[in-house]
């Protein structure tokens, strides 16, 4: 197929372009790639032409944590939802942590997944493999093998390993290789039994709490075998202000780690609770303002690499339990785009650089080659309209997982389409400013 976009806002994230990182120009896509930014190659009749003035025109966003709860999970969600979802959110590519049900802890269950993904043809989908046999933080997995099936790196996902001696071969046998440990920063016994951050709002709600240093003693543990093995770790899910400051003396120090946060943590906080709503049980739990000013200034000074979505799609079952008994969670794929929009717009950022965090920057984080919209890359691309505000409603989600703390807000950035590898993937028919021309 043969696209021309026309008159849309090129946001090139990473790249600065008159100081703003933003041109408007028409694309063409042929065979998978851009092919032309402006002119057209001499030889291109489009099949497919659509006006897009007025609209951003993106490339596709890198999410570097989302859960598609397959194959043991279909009652909750199933691929083709979960890939329709990232889809409607502008996500082409996807990172899948390996605590699915049978555990990705073998090269014959990664290639089957990756066999299953590839027949449906959606986003691309990148897994994370079992650093321990069953997550059981006993036996090291087979990394080369996985590797070779199509896992990007290696994570134990919310699962502990409770031997520090266990951590330290995992991480000398992926230095080996080069391969990238991803590690949750939390001790277990210090969150054992807690379902919200430690402070005023748990103890007014009677609910039991999870200290600051839960995050921060484990992220000592973490740095200091960093600093033995020269393993390149990337921290997932960070939540506080301690924790922030120490990755950041670490990124100061010179050792390979990256680390990201969630769109729940960029924008919620703890008070936002308010009395047990089931909504904003999350892990790690939300935490106080202080915590979530650190997120935001760590962000824009560099300490934190990406924003993810955190996305997990939990039974509405679920979430009709009493706070404590409720499983943590939150649907996000079809949120991440909007709420990062939703950042920028209220910390005046210019779009190139907030759209860094969930581009560019995430793909550096993979290994991931990233030249974004030039001429003989992958078309993966997202169009969206930046003025466009909807309501996040749960019957509007394409996700089975219709359980977010965002339910009844009105954000910006509405999806107009999707494209993955120059197929229209994805395309909101009902957008009044993303029309179809003939060519």
């Amino acid at each position: 197929m043969k696209i021309h976009l026309k008159g849309g806002h090129l946001v090139r994230p990473g790249k600065a372009m008159g100081g703003s990182g933003q041109q408007t120009s028409d694309l063409f896509i042929a065979d998978g790639h851009i092919v032309g930014i402006g002119a057209a190659p001499a030889d291109f009749t489009a099949t497919r032409s659509f006006d897009a003035t007025g609209l951003m025109v993106a490339p596709g966003l890198v999410d570097l944590a989302a859960r598609l709860c397959v194959p043991g999970c279909a009652y909750e969600a199933t691929f083709e939802s979960e890939m329709a979802a990232a889809l409607a959110g502008g996500v082409t590519t996807v990172v899948c942590p390996p605590d699915t049900d049978p555990v990705l802890d073998e090269s014959g269950l990664v290639e089957t997944l990756m066999f299953r993904l590839r027949n449906l043809n959606q986003a691309r989908v990148y897994p994370l493999g079992a650093l321990t046999v069953g997550l059981k933080g006993a036996h090291i997995t087979e990394m080369v093998g996985m590797t070779q099936a199509g896992c990007i790196g290696f994570s134990q996902a919310d699962v502990p390993i409770l031997d520090t001696q266990v951590l330290l071969r995992a991480l000398q046998y992926a230095t080996t290789y080069g391969y990238t440990v991803w590690l949750r920063a939390q001790d277990p016994y210090l969150a054992r039994g807690g379902v919200v951050a430690s402070g005023p709002v748990a103890s007014r709600l009677g609910l039991a709490g999870i200290p600051a240093s839960a995050e921060t003693i484990a992220l000592h543990t973490i740095l200091e075998l960093v600093r033995a093995t020269g393993a390149r770790v990337h921290l997932a899910h960070l939540s506080s202000a301690g924790g922030l400051a120490l990755v950041g003396a670490a990124k100061r120090e010179g050792l390979p780690v990256t680390c990201d946060i969630t769109i729940n943590h960029l924008h919620l906080i703890d008070a936002d609770i308010g009395y047990f709503d089931a909504k904003y049980r999350l892990d790690p739990p939300l935490r106080t303002q202080r915590d979530r000013d650190a997120i935001r200034a760590g962000l824009l000074d560099g300490t934190i690499d990406a924003i993810c979505s955190d996305h997990n799609p939990v039974a509405d079952n679920e979430k009709l339990l009493p706070f404590g008994e409720a499983s943590p969670g939150a649907t996000g794929l079809e949120l991440l785009l909007s709420l990062t929009v939703k950042w920028a717009q209220e910390m005046r950022i210019p779009l190139p650089q907030a759209l860094a965090k969930v581009t560019c920057e995430p793909a550096a984080v993979l290994g991931l080659t990233w030249r974004g919209i030039e001429i003989g890359v992958p078309a993966d691309l997202c169009v969206f309209d930046p003025q466009a505000y909807w309501s996040v409603d749960a019957a509007a989600l394409r996700s089975q997982g219709h359980n977010t703390p965002f339910l009844g807000y009105e954000v910006p950035a509405r999806v107009c389409a999707t494209l993955v590898a120059g197929r229209l993937a994805f395309e909101r028919a009902d957008h009044k400013n993303f029309k179809p021309d003939t060519p």
